[in-house]
């Protein structure tokens, strides 16, 4: 090898490349899974909404077209039938005009339960949540959203100030933390206030939704029980899917998982035939080495040396050639996934949402799995002109010129 070092170091950059290659897809694909983890988690990962439509189908002496309208009731029903879910919350909503001042605009207000907080993985930049005591008492206090803060308040302090929503004055108790928000989308601009003092605002005997803590549950059965209770006390067939509509985050994050799953294969396919190419070329120079070593092999076996010597020679020099290359491949990838940094991912499309985009993440199983690759192609790569020099005739090997 030093004999030849030019040879030697540009085979050892082959298999480095390659490496290098396979590490970065894979590490590519790790950080593309984290990014959609950190999307779903960012607007609860766990949460399952439950939300009132009408029904398709006859049911009993009811026709097709009838409301479904939930009532605390449901939320009763709920909880004994699904004794698992760790937070059940009610929600009320409406389009309001909020003033401070002369500043007026239109935001979404939401009544809701204290634990909507940890459903929603809400976080607080300044003051608080809402919390049990603010909804039993019916206090009139409001959290309001990053943007809606800086639209209503222009940079000033807004916890302990006053807010007017369709009239009626609400102390603002909390600043909410900047969320991912896609284009027009509300997300920051939400007013969250006690479900209970939402009947200032409209009649909440009718709730537009009800949130549920889904950790630890088996979701399909979850969704069945779901349709069977609200089924049975609203009248409706259990297979009717217009009657209620059902969201489950976790089912959304499984389903992607399928894909991100694919993408990983793709990637490793493409990583294997990369470093499959660094590995045809570490066998052709093995090759022309065997063939520029014919005399030396003769000589070997002259002076007594057997087929397993000659075979472990040359396959040792080519697992050197590979283990070097792989280790500075694996360097190298190491120095590429920090240069990198982050690539940008989901921030293109939504504010606030730098965490989601893509890092490349070089976890040890992709190593594992990288190096795997590497000692299979090495092996195959090194074993072919390996055993050509170690079958090769003595006699016909001091002959050659």
């Amino acid at each position: 090898m030093r004999h030849d070092l030019r040879k030697t170091v540009l085979t050892m950059a082959g298999m480095a490349w390659g490496i290098a290659t396979v590490v970065l897809l894979l590490s590519y694909g790790n950080g593309f899974g984290k990014a959609i983890e950190v999307i779903f988690q960012s607007f609860g990962a766990t949460a399952v909404g439950v939300f009132p439509g009408r029904t398709s189908q006859q049911a009993g002496g009811n026709k097709a077209g009838v409301q479904v309208r939930f009532t605390n009731d449901d939320i009763e029903l709920l909880r004994n039938n699904i004794p698992l879910a760790r937070h059940i919350v009610r929600q009320s909503d409406k389009q309001s005009t909020v003033q401070n001042n002369n500043r007026s605009f239109t935001f979404p207000v939401m009544g809701l339960d204290p634990e909507i907080q940890k459903i929603w993985n809400l976080d607080i930049e300044q003051g608080r949540f809402l919390n049990d005591a603010d909804n039993m008492q019916h206090g009139l206090y409001a959290v309001i959203g990053s943007e809606a803060r800086d639209k209503l308040f222009s940079g000033m302090p807004a916890v302990g100030e006053s807010i007017r929503i369709d009239g009626v004055t609400f102390e603002v108790i909390g600043v909410g933390a900047p969320r991912m928000q896609e284009g027009d989308n509300d997300n920051n601009r939400v007013i969250y206030v006690p479900f209970n003092s939402m009947d200032v605002l409209k009649d909440n005997h009718y709730l537009d939704g009800i949130w549920l803590d889904s950790i630890g549950l088996d979701h399909d059965k979850m969704d069945r029980t779901i349709r069977e209770t609200l089924a049975t006390a609203h009248g409706f067939r259990t297979d009717d899917r217009r009657a209620v509509f059902v969201f489950d985050a976790q089912k959304q994050l499984s389903q992607f998982g399928i894909i991100i799953f694919g993408l990983k294969v793709l990637l490793t396919f493409i990583g294997f035939v990369t470093l499959g190419i660094g590995g045809v070329g570490l066998m052709n120079i093995m090759l022309v080495s065997v063939t520029q070593r014919t005399r030396e092999i003769g000589v070997e076996k002259a002076l007594g040396a057997r087929r397993h010597h000659i075979l472990f020679q040359f396959l040792a020099e080519a697992m050197v050639i590979t283990a070097v290359g792989g280790i500075l491949g694996i360097v190298l990838s190491y120095a590429v996934s920090i240069f990198a940094g982050r690539i940008t991912f989901y921030s293109a499309l939504a504010k606030h949402a730098e965490a989601a985009d893509i890092r490349l993440i070089v976890s040890p199983m992709t190593l594992v799995v990288a190096t795997s690759i590497l000692g299979l192609v090495g092996i195959v790569s090194g074993m072919v002109p390996a055993m050509r020099a170690a079958n090769l005739d003595p006699i016909e090997a001091l002959r050659y010129e």
